[in-house]
């Protein structure tokens, strides 16, 4: 159920940007983060610092965005985001003896350490990625169009292309991490 809370602002977002603009919806995604991650607040008296800083990251560039009314700053922030996420996941490897994904996840997916190494590389280079991806669409790609055509162009990627990558990103790895569990042991005297 979590996923679907964390989607709200986003898909917040594009409703307003779909019945208004660009404006009205990075707004509407300020205000959005802000009251979820008050919510988080007020029901678990803890923030999840990945909230923090995406509510941070949001509140500056959708700030600029609203202040100089440039949809340049918010289209940053995904990438912003992404690449912060990718350096944290990367520094990881360089700092203590283990990775981020392991600190993470440990207590509840047991592998071995080069597996964990390979998982928090694979998904720095796939944050970095997406980072890279984000600003190609936002600025580089279909550069024919016209400034509100490659606007929608790029909202309808940021919210269902890069959702999209990052949910076959995490089914590709699902696969690949399905080998490396362990197979459940049979219960003493079934048969087996």
């Amino acid at each position: 159920m979590k996923p679907l809370y964390d989607l709200i602002p986003l898909l917040l977002f594009f409703a307003a940007f779909q019945l208004y603009d660009i404006y009205v919806a990075t707004a509407v995604a300020i205000a959005a983060a802000a009251v979820q991650t008050l919510g988080q607040w007020l029901v678990r008296r803890r923030l999840e610092p990945l909230s923090l800083v995406t509510l941070a990251v949001l509140v500056v560039l959708g700030g600029l965005t609203l202040a100089l009314h440039d949809d340049a700053f918010i289209k940053w922030k995904p990438t912003i985001v992404y690449w912060l996420l990718g350096a944290v996941l990367l520094a990881s490897h360089a700092i203590g003896r283990v990775t981020l994904l392991e600190r993470l996840l440990g207590a509840n997916l047991t592998l071995p350490s080069a597996v964990w190494a390979r998982q928090n590389l694979s998904w720095a280079v796939f944050f970095l990625a997406l980072g890279a991806l984000n600003l190609y669409v936002a600025f580089w790609f279909r550069p024919e169009l016209d400034p509100a055509a490659r606007q929608a162009l790029w909202v309808n990627f940021k919210v269902f292309g890069l959702l999209a990558l990052t949910v076959a990103f995490m089914l590709v790895q699902g696969l690949l991490l399905a080998r490396h569990l362990n197979a459940p042991k049979d219960r003493p005297g079934t048969p087996g």
